[in-house]
């Protein structure tokens, strides 16, 4: 009898051991419900299951470095390569995020050993056609949104904002930090009102005539079209048009979602399968069809609204490393200050 109770003990402790070790713990900071819809297909086709924890990007980041070796937290996924890369630089990721699957499917440009873009969105400008010729957008640049012909005529967010410290950041890899911090006072001159509200608000100002043109991400527009934000939104979409700068030299500034494999991370193969799945072309579809972004993979097409109203045929960016957008951040951060731009 006592045998078959200390059979039973083992039997169950490494039972136990198996279904700890199937298992995959997400720190998400995207907010978009429709990646919880992912998850669940992951699990039903590998039997591993999901531990989500959503929240914002800065509270999931401090639990992690505060649980330190304690942290169960196998992938931290957030969008902006900006905030993969100082999240690297704090230590808190590890090397080891590679496979056939990512080799194959992700340009060298958006990946690392640490972490790895899963989607692709661009950072672009929104105009108005009744008030901005198509002379004025004859090769405009991003460098060229610092030109006085724009003084009163720009919006564009706060530069706290990590999508626009990547964007400097990016100016600062291509052009040095000398010239991103004279285009910081050129762009903050050139503002029609101090910086507020999100993407969004920035296309809506330029619908309502406060402003001729706008930097926000390209998903925003879809995401407004779609009718998802209301009637207002909707409406205010189908006023402006979608411009791609820098079509004539590097092309257009192109960030990620990124998933990154955390320091200590207990579900290591766990972590790497799941990213290996985020880039089939099953999620891939499913990501260009609820968050409007770009796919990352070869072979799948962006959702109807995207293809329609900003096209295809643009051209990316894809020397610049997203990497640089983590190691430039503070400099970024630094010359836009330093110009006024609050």
């Amino acid at each position: 009898m006592k045998k078959v109770t200390l059979l039973a003990l083992f039997t169950s402790l490494i039972v136990s051991s198996f279904v700890t070790a199937n298992e995959v713990n997400i720190f998400n900071a995207r907010h978009y419900k429709a990646d919880n819809e992912l998850y669940s297909k992951f699990t039903e086709k590998t039997g591993i299951k999901v531990n989500l924890i959503n929240g914002k990007a800065g509270a999931l980041e401090k639990r992690i470095i505060e649980e330190g070796a304690d942290s169960l937290a196998d992938l931290y996924i957030t969008a902006d390569a900006g905030r993969c890369g100082a999240f690297k630089a704090k230590g808190m990721t590890q090397s080891g995020l590679v496979s056939p699957t990512i080799k194959s499917s992700v340009p060298k440009s958006f990946r690392t050993t640490h972490w790895v873009g899963v989607a692709k969105r661009a950072r672009i400008i929104y105009y108005s056609p009744e008030r901005v010729t198509g002379a004025e957008l004859s090769g405009l640049t991003y460098e060229g949104l610092a030109d006085p012909k724009w003084k009163g005529r720009l919006v564009i967010r706060k530069s706290s904002n990590i999508y626009n410290k990547s964007l400097v950041a990016s100016l600062i890899e291509n052009n040095g930090k000398k010239s991103a911090a004279e285009w910081s006072k050129g762009v903050v001159a050139n503002m029609a009102r101090t910086p507020k509200g999100n993407d969004r608000a920035q296309i809506m100002a330029v619908a309502a005539g406060e402003a001729d043109i706008a930097v926000a991400n390209t998903y925003y527009l879809a995401l407004m079209l779609s009718g998802n934000k209301g009637a207002e939104q909707q409406a205010a979409a189908k006023k402006v048009k979608a411009f791609f700068p820098n079509q004539n030299d590097r092309g257009t500034h192109m960030n990620i979602s990124c998933a990154a494999l955390v320091k200590g991370a207990p579900n290591k193969a766990n972590a790497i399968a799941l990213v290996d799945f985020l880039l089939s072309p099953e999620a891939q579809e499913h990501f260009t069809n609820n968050t409007f972004e770009f796919p990352m993979i070869a072979g799948v097409s962006p959702n109807p609204l995207v293809v329609n109203n900003l096209g295809l045929d643009f051209k990316q960016d894809l020397t610049t490393k997203v990497s640089s957008y983590g190691k430039n951040q503070a400099a970024a951060l630094e010359v836009m200050t330093a110009a006024g731009w609050k």
